[in-house]
């Protein structure tokens, strides 16, 4: 089995600015750090799916739970539309959920590679299966948050 999953989220992820984008985001946001938007005229505007790594570990268990039904099958599995966000909306959410607001920089550089818009098109995934992801967008910043709140020490040092 291939799952092409949007972009995973959750506790415990060490966030970079080019992997890990929703805990880095949070993590600027908590430790009150820079954050520029890069590409696309600096506008924050572009949008990726996100899926908890909860709902990720449930998906894998159902598929090892029948490997002969699964084997060979190539398929997304993240938020789609329904759990998606652009940078400016995770800076806000971000904002509401530690109570920091930081100034967000623009770089209007575009990555070679960046694109505007991913979300993942799950349609094949969801007819085979009755799985979906459980968390919202907000539920999985705020997890984040609390995760980075529970070991503040560490993940400040690790940083």
């Amino acid at each position: 089995m291939i799952n092409r999953f949007g972009v995973i989220a959750g506790p415990w992820q060490m966030g970079k600015v080019d992997q890990g984008v929703f805990t880095y985001w949070m993590l600027a946001h908590y430790f009150k750090r820079p954050l520029s938007y890069i590409g696309y005229g600096g506008s924050g505007k572009q949008v990726r799916d996100l899926v908890h790594i909860d709902d990720v570990v449930d998906l894998v268990l159902a598929q090892l739970a029948f490997p002969d039904e699964w084997s060979g099958n190539i398929a997304n599995a993240g938020g789609g539309r329904e759990v998606s966000l652009s940078l400016r909306e995770t800076t806000e959410l971000c904002a509401e959920i530690t109570g920091n607001r930081i100034d967000v920089g623009a770089a209007g550089e575009e990555r070679q590679g960046d694109v505007p818009v991913y979300i993942s098109d799950c349609a094949r995934l969801f007819a085979r299966t009755d799985w979906r992801p459980t968390k919202d967008a907000r539920a999985i910043l705020a997890d984040i948050y609390e995760w980075i709140r529970a070991h503040e020490v560490a993940v400040k040092q690790a940083l």
